[in-house]
C-alpha cells in the first residue's frame, strides 16, 4: 500500500484546503468531531478555488451542537443551497474512525497530538476504491439532516430589503465581531442580535419580528420573549407609536444611549457579555 507524505500542521483549515485542492468532484467527511465540522464549514465558505461537494456523515448530537451556533448554521445553509455541502446522519458512529475523509484518489484520517494535527493519507487505488464505495452506499442509505436556519446571504439580503441597508450593515458588523452566536451562556443568539440591531436603528418591533418569521429565522413568540428579556436587562427599551387602526406599535430603542454610537466590536462585546 502506498502512503504519501502526511500533512503536519497546527490548523485544521490547512488539512481541508489540501483536501479540497486534490478533490475533483466529492469529498466524504465521516464521523467528524464538533471542531472538525465547524472548521469544514469555515474552510469551505472561504476556499478560493473551485469547491467540491462535501458530503458529511455525522452523529446527530454532533450535527445538532454545531448547528446551534447561528454563525455556523447560516453559512452551512448557504453551502447546502449552493450544493457545496450535504449533511446526513450517521446512526452508528462507533464502527467508523473519527475525522476520516475520502476523495476520489486519497483517504485521509486526521490525528491530533498536543497542538499538532497530522493528515495521514493513502492513495492505494484498491483501498481508496473500497472506502469510497462503502461510504457512498452508507451516505445514500442515511437520513438527511434538516437545517432550520436560513442562509446568511438570505438573512442579509432580506434585512436590507425589509428594514433598510443600515440594519444590514450593523447586523453584518456585529456578527463579524462575535466568536459564537448560540445563546445559552455562549453569547447572543440570532434573535438577540436582530433585536439589538433593530433597536439601534429604532425599528418597529412588529416589522423586525414579521421579517424574522417570514424568512424562518424565529417565530414572533420567540422574538416577544427575547424582547422582554432584553428589556429586563436594560439593553433595549420600547416606546408606543400610535397607528390609525388597532393597538399602538412598539418602537425599539437601545436601553443605553451610549450604545448608539458604539462600533460593531463594542456592541458585540456588550452582546457577548449578555450570555444569552
Amino acid at each position: 500500500m502506498n502512503y504519501p507524505a502526511e500533512l503536519l500542521t497546527d490548523e485544521m483549515s490547512d488539512v481541508f484546503e489540501r483536501a479540497f485542492e486534490t478533490t475533483e468532484r466529492s469529498l466524504y467527511l465521516v464521523n467528524p468531531t464538533v471542531d472538525t465540522l465547524e472548521r469544514a464549514v469555515e474552510s469551505l465558505s472561504t476556499f478560493a478555488g473551485p469547491t467540491p461537494t462535501v458530503r458529511v456523515l455525522g452523529e446527530k448530537t454532533v450535527l445538532r451542537e454545531v448547528m446551534d451556533d447561528f454563525l455556523v448554521a447560516s453559512r452551512t445553509a448557504d453551502l447546502v443551497e449552493s450544493e457545496s455541502l450535504e449533511l446526513r446522519v450517521l446512526d452508528d458512529a462507533d464502527g467508523h474512525k473519527p475525522n476520516l475523509m475520502a476523495s476520489e484518489s486519497v483517504v485521509t484520517t486526521v490525528v491530533s497530538a498536543d497542538s499538532l494535527l497530522a493528515g495521514l493519507q493513502t492513495d492505494d487505488e484498491e483501498f481508496v476504491g473500497a472506502v469510497r464505495e462503502e461510504y457512498e452506499t452508507l451516505f445514500e442509505a442515511s437520513d438527511e439532516y434538516k437545517l432550520h436556519t436560513p442562509g446568511l446571504s438570505r438573512v442579509e439580503t432580506t434585512i436590507a430589503e425589509r428594514l433598510g441597508p443600515e440594519c444590514r450593515t450593523d447586523f453584518t458588523d456585529l456578527l463579524s465581531n462575535l466568536q459564537t452566536a448560540r445563546g445559552g451562556g455562549d453569547g447572543p443568539d440570532e434573535v438577540a442580535i436582530s433585536l439589538l440591531v433593530a433597536a439601534r436603528n429604532e425599528e418597529l418591533f412588529y416589522d423586525v419580528s414579521r421579517w424574522a418569521e417570514d424568512i424562518g429565522l424565529a417565530s414572533k413568540a420567540t422574538f416577544s420573549r427575547k424582547k422582554s428579556e432584553l428589556e429586563e436587562r436594560g439593553l433595549i427599551a420600547t416606546e408606543k407609536v400610535p397607528i390609525d387602526v388597532g393597538r399602538p406599535r412598539l418602537r425599539l430603542k437601545l436601553g443605553d444611549e451610549r450604545l448608539r454610537d458604539a462600533s460593531g466590536a463594542q456592541l458585540a462585546s456588550v452582546a457577548q457579555s449578555m450570555g444569552s
